[in-house]
């Protein structure tokens, strides 16, 4: 499947930011987007958006961190649609979590999006993608899941679950044509990366980025991080032994 054979996406974490902007590029190229989060007044103002500029944007109501509800909330707009070709889990929280004063109850709200939500907004109909041998399932990821960076113990791990995730079921899905995509973003400005009070290396404007991240699901890549500078740094660093990433990643924050 070719990126203009899509006729239906859904999109999380559709209210602001890198997901907000992938639901209207998709949009604005013929493909009906269910554009999915929680606050329904910036989901409105999105689909107000979309039809003045001639696409077709649909708001969908969802907390991805209530699994159980995102499953049968996806398995319905599948039915309802006629089949979704294109699903992005795109949804996330970062924030910090130092171990020397570890928040478990933030840890825990990054588990239950990042993990257990993207995990349930991508497994939905991936049964009824393999019947109907088509669809393409996207995650958005980070280039922050490289390693443990210094207080991300909970947001590194859960992209890094992400990247695995989506590495064995497009192992799996070997000989059919349903497609997985990871992305690994760097920095990008959003409502997210406005928090962090660290300098934020080639740091990327949102419709940059979301130009970047479409034509990487059009090609239906594998896997795509960027920007490439700071993509090409995180690959080397995975070879990086311990004690040396140890003592410069300790001194970085």
């Amino acid at each position: 499947m070719n990126g203009m054979s899509y006729r239906t996406a859904l999109v999380t974490g559709a209210s602001s930011g890198l997901g907000r902007g992938l639901a209207l590029w998709l949009g604005k190229r013929g493909v009906k987007v269910y554009a999915a989060a929680r606050r329904r007044e910036h989901l409105e103002a999105l689909a107000q958006e979309a039809q003045a500029a001639g696409a077709h944007v649909e708001p969908v109501e969802l907390d991805v961190s209530h699994a159980d509800a995102t499953l049968e909330r996806v398995r319905a707009l599948d039915e309802a649609c006629g089949g979704l070709d294109l699903v992005v889990a795109n949804a996330g929280v970062g924030g910090q979590t130092n171990a020397r004063d570890f928040p478990w109850e933030h840890a825990k709200k990054v588990i239950d999006v990042n993990v257990t939500g993207a995990a349930a907004t991508l497994s939905a109909v991936l049964p009824r993608m393999v019947e109907r041998n088509r669809g393409h399932l996207v995650g958005v990821s980070s280039l922050a899941s490289c390693r443990g960076l210094p207080q991300n113990a909970a947001y590194s791990a859960s992209k890094a679950f992400l990247n695995t995730f989506l590495e064995s079921l497009r192992v799996d899905l070997q000989g059919t044509q349903v497609r997985v995509t990871c992305i690994k973003p760097g920095f990008v400005k959003t409502e997210m990366t406005a928090r962090i009070q660290h300098t934020m290396p080639f740091l990327l404007e949102a419709d940059a980025a979301v130009e970047l991240m479409g034509q990487a699901i059009l090609r239906a890549e594998a896997e795509y991080g960027f920007p490439w500078q700071m993509a090409s740094a995180v690959g080397v660093a995975k070879w990086v032994p311990n004690l040396l990433f140890d003592a410069v990643a300790s001194k970085v924050l």
